[in-house]
């Protein structure tokens, strides 16, 4: 039977927002889990430690454009380690609302291990990148198998 270690929830938009998306990721997910006292079982996995992270992002678009969304254990794309990547092409004059699931499979049993959610936008032949319009929820489940 698994056994619940720590839930948390980042929600940066609950309701209507206007962010103009950028090429540089933005950060709109973070989120700390405590995993501490998981003894490891020998097989890599820090007995059975499994860290589950979800979120949910709206975004529209003017003209065509692809979004990145990338889920990290720690602080920043270039501080941590990417758990998760989605690449979604979008077409122009669109809204969507995606959401996603990841698992951290290796998770570190520490006292709290932080994750982040960020989103880059790419445009389709110089056009806008589009906008953030939420909502934007961020949030993860540790357990032990």
């Amino acid at each position: 039977m698994g056994r619940f270690l720590d839930q948390r929830s980042s929600m940066n938009a609950g309701t209507t927002i206007s962010v103009p998306l950028t090429t540089t990721p933005a950060l709109f997910g973070d989120i700390g889990l405590q995993t501490q006292g998981i003894a490891g079982n020998g097989l890599g996995n820090n007995g059975s430690l499994v860290v589950d992270v979800t979120g949910t992002i709206g975004f529209n678009f003017a003209a065509a454009a692809t979004v990145t969304i990338n889920v990290v254990r720690g602080p920043s794309i270039a501080g941590g380690t990417i758990i998760y990547t989605a690449v979604i092409p979008f077409l122009a004059g669109f809204g969507e609302i995606v959401s996603f699931s990841a698992q951290d499979l290796l998770a570190p049993a520490a006292l709290q291990t932080q994750y982040t959610a960020f989103v880059s936008s790419v445009a389709t032949g110089g056009s806008p990148l589009g906008t953030r319009v939420g909502p934007e929820a961020f949030w993860g489940i540790a357990s032990q198998g």
